[in-house]
């Protein structure tokens, strides 16, 4: 038989004592409401230890959470699993420590292959479990329960390299990664997979930007003034590339960044042809105007790769360029910003995440912004 010989002050002291150790763990900002909840009851107290996240979680509900039904639950001496379920909270929050929470708890992925899978990726370090935490959150609102998982295990692995700043173009690029019925799908070159790493992700990701983002400067219709006329010249053939998939072609076959400059295209910056001799693409050409020059230049001519060409194709370019009347030329410029975006492919690529979501996003919003797309 076991005999505890401390006085009955002395263990409610301890407890106590405990108990407030526990309560100062949770973020300053939040600890009053949390101490106030856990001083209603003991069982309420008792979450402090045996479960962190769902004393926060009824201490400082979510929008649209009302935490009246848990906390009875917990009152009432109901399992664990209950209360968390009406506080539609799940359970593989419990291994987390009072540290991880700086905010309201949003809604997160549940399930039996959901608990397996997230339990190997779980925070050790007390000071990353915040960023943890906002990160598998963010991944799940923006991605989807898969993704989720891959953010929690990538920063597990490199904290350092996992950034907020790119989150929700990796999260939308794999999005769209398993939306095979959609634009935005069909405009990715490497899907994501959950064997990729962070930088191979970012990467990819990164590509497809610049793929949605010349898409939706230039959109469906080809680029009706070209400036210059397609011709031959000493045997070479100066082939307009006005559309996509002209640039989406000659950027593969030269091994180039030509999708990049949807927007130099969209501003009335530059226009690109292609320099072919004998159905063989020889060179890529990049016309805009230089410096305070009113008329059409050659500023950039390369062969595939970025390769410098020779001295005679300059001067074969140079005259077929001075072919043209360049006096007639209109070269208006938009100001860098206010070229609109086209208004169809907008709508035709991020409808499926707006409809799947069942919400329209600030940061993705139904008008055509050149600044969201920017800041993705």
């Amino acid at each position: 038989m076991t005999f505890n010989l401390l006085p009955a002050p002395c263990r409610v002291t301890g407890r106590s004592d405990l108990l407030e150790r526990r309560l100062r763990r949770y973020h300053p900002h939040f600890q009053g409401a949390v101490r106030t909840l856990a001083m209603r009851h003991p069982r309420l107290a008792d979450l402090a230890a045996s479960f962190p996240a769902l004393l926060f979680a009824l201490a400082v509900p979510r929008t649209r959470l009302d935490p009246a039904r848990a906390i009875a639950c917990v009152v009432d001496g109901a399992p664990l699993a209950q209360a968390a379920a009406a506080a539609d909270l799940p359970l593989w929050l419990r291994k987390l420590p009072p540290e991880a929470f700086a905010r309201p708890v949003p809604r997160l992925p549940d399930g039996e292959l959901f608990r397996r899978q997230i339990a190997n990726h779980l925070p050790r370090s007390l000071k990353l479990a915040p960023c943890w935490l906002q990160l598998v959150a963010e991944a799940a609102e923006l991605a989807h329960a898969p993704m989720t998982v891959w953010i929690a295990r990538e920063f597990i692995r490199e904290p350092r390299r996992v950034r907020t700043a790119r989150l929700r173009l990796i999260c939308l690029w794999a999005w769209f990664s398993s939306q095979r019925t959609t634009l935005g799908h069909d405009l990715i070159e490497r899907p994501w997979t959950p064997d990729l790493g962070i930088d191979a992700a970012r990467l990819a990701a990164e590509d497809w930007r610049t793929v949605v983002a010349l898409h939706t400067n230039l959109g469906r219709l080809p680029i009706a003034d070209m400036w210059l006329r397609p011709g031959r010249m000493a045997g070479y053939e100066f082939v307009p590339l006005d559309c996509i998939a002209a640039i989406t072609e000659e950027a593969k076959a030269m091994r180039n960044c030509l999708r990049t400059l949807g927007s130099s295209l969209a501003h009335n910056h530059s226009r690109l042809w292609s320099i072919r001799k004998d159905g063989e693409r020889i060179a890529t050409l990049r016309i805009s105007r230089r410096y305070r020059d009113p008329l059409p230049n050659l500023v950039e001519l390369q062969g595939p790769g970025n390769a410098e060409v020779s001295r005679e194709l300059w001067w074969v370019a140079r005259q077929w360029l001075h072919k043209h009347d360049l006096s007639q030329l209109d070269m208006r410029q938009f100001d860098w910003g206010t070229a609109p975006i086209d208004r169809e492919s907008w709508t035709l690529l991020w409808r499926p995440y707006w409809l799947a979501k069942r919400r329209i996003p600030q940061w993705l919003p139904v008008a055509p912004s050149r600044t969201a797309l920017e800041l993705l």
